[in-house]
């Protein structure tokens, strides 16, 4: 029974491995025109508005830009730095 088990364990595995090489195959055949995989970078900004009002005279409203640019995108959560950052072996 156990050769029984090793030898399903074993034709699961190269499955999986013969569907991985695969899929990295297709993958490798796309073309991409030298750029890695991701959202082609774009200009401009999309402008999101959004609205709030309470009913009572109250409310709020909050304009949102966001970059198509996804380098520029991800720039905006990276935090900048002010010249006053210590690290801990600065003593």
């Amino acid at each position: 029974m156990t050769a029984l088990a090793a030898g399903i364990g074993a034709f699961i595995v190269a499955l999986l491995l013969g569907r991985a090489i695969w899929i990295l195959r297709a993958e490798t055949r796309q073309g991409h025109d030298g750029r890695p995989r991701g959202i082609p970078p774009g200009t401009g900004y999309t402008q999101i508005d959004s609205n709030y009002s309470s009913g009572l005279g109250g409310g709020h409203q909050l304009i949102t830009r966001v970059p198509k640019d996804p380098q520029e995108y991800a720039r905006a959560f990276v935090p900048r730095h002010n010249g006053h950052h210590r690290s801990e072996s600065d003593g």
